[in-house]
């Protein structure tokens, strides 16, 4: 199918209003070809002061295929599957693939705290020397964290995955930390400077649970230029999806429900 020719603008503003028209059955990939890179993307939400949907960010999950193709200048909007575990495994596409690192240089105390792609270079097991350990906390699904956090770049568990799981069950109050589910090191500590009612509303509505910069252990976390979210021994984490509030980590679950290392 195809649709009238618009701007990059125009379509970015058309997804915000138009999200809610898709079936909850398929996936939404804004797929920005080169001219239209990711931190433009973002910029353009930033503008608007609002944070960027699971759909808008190609999160949101389904099952059925489909495209449209704009015939547009600066992007390509495709509608589809995605490879699937159990249901839960879904993507964000290869937009970030045209993107050009930078340096990262000398980290100048400005958050986030960036890292060199070369963390997610190809080891042993994926992108870590080893696999997922066994016997994740609050029931998290072991292939499918094994999948993400070691044989991926773009995708994610399904939005409301925690709702399956012990996660909300089993936290309370008090600050609880979320140890990497490869390695058992610390990468976040929540809630801090805000109450746990307060971390699990923003959380619940964007479907992911959602760390802001205080909550980062940034001895073990870094992000690329490009917003993904990982740990210094490369387990892909999630995405950086900044409103106007600040930095908001948007993390998959299964990355971070590790037991703490010995």
């Amino acid at each position: 199918r195809s649709m009238p020719r618009i701007g990059s603008l125009g379509l970015v503003l058309l997804l915000c209003s138009n999200a809610a028209a898709f079936s909850p059955q398929a996936t939404l990939l804004p797929s920005f070809v080169s001219s239209v890179r990711p931190n433009k993307f973002l910029a353009i939400m930033k503008a608007k002061e609002t944070q960027p949907s699971p759909t808008e960010y190609g999160q949101a999950h389904g099952t059925s295929r489909r495209s449209i193709i704009s015939g547009g200048v600066g992007a390509l909007l495709t509608v589809g599957s995605v490879p699937k575990a159990g249901n839960a495994f879904f993507g964000i596409g290869e937009q970030f693939q045209v993107y050009k690192e930078e340096d990262v240089g000398e980290f100048d105390g400005k958050l986030p705290r960036y890292g060199s792609k070369d963390i997610m270079r190809k080891k042993k097991h994926g992108t870590s020397e080893e696999a997922v350990m066994r016997d994740l906390r609050w029931g998290c699904d072991r292939e499918l964290a094994d999948k993400i956090c070691n044989f991926n770049r773009h995708f994610a568990e399904h939005a409301g995955y925690f709702a399956k799981t012990k996660w909300l069950s089993e936290v309370g109050e008090a600050e609880t930390t979320y140890f990497d589910s490869v390695t058992g090191k610390p990468l976040f500590i929540a809630p801090r400077g805000r109450s746990f009612a307060e971390f699990v509303r923003e959380s619940k509505v964007h479907g992911w649970p959602s760390f802001r910069d205080e909550e980062v252990v940034w001895d073990n976390v870094r992000c690329l230029r490009d917003g993904e979210c990982v740990s210094l021994t490369g387990t892909h984490l999630g995405h950086n999806l900044p409103d106007k509030r600040g930095n908001r980590y948007c993390i998959n679950l299964v990355s971070i429900a590790g037991k703490p290392s010995a």
